[in-house]
């Protein structure tokens, strides 16, 4: 079974949701700014708003579509772990490479 430290798990689905909704609708405000100045601005500055009123679209999906960086696999932060040779061992002294894991073979955890 899985267990995870409650500072390993990703925010809220509805906290997640609300965010990119909020950033997405941020960046099509501006987007309908930049449709309304289009009425107002005049010369080589028409092509600002132009611009924004075209790719901002593209930018707000892609924004509001990104994943959020997942944390790397959750802390454990004790308990005793199977290593690949069949011993076991506690789970806060990892095994380095010179490592000897004799002080806990075949312990059996349920005992």
């Amino acid at each position: 079974m899985k267990h995870e430290s409650i500072t390993s798990l990703p925010p809220a689905p509805a906290a997640d949701r609300g965010h990119r909704m909020l950033e997405y609708t941020i960046m099509m405000s501006i987007r309908v700014l930049c449709l309304i100045s289009l009425i107002w601005v005049r010369g080589w500055w028409l092509l600002i708003p132009a611009a924004g009123a075209i790719f901002l679209p593209y930018f707000a999906v892609v924004v509001a579509n990104v994943a959020r960086s997942k944390p790397a696999a959750p802390e454990r932060p004790g308990g005793i772990v199977r290593l690949a040779d069949g011993t076991w061992m506690e789970g806060d002294a990892a095994p380095g490479p010179s490592s000897n894991s004799s002080t806990a073979e075949n312990q059996d955890p349920t005992a």
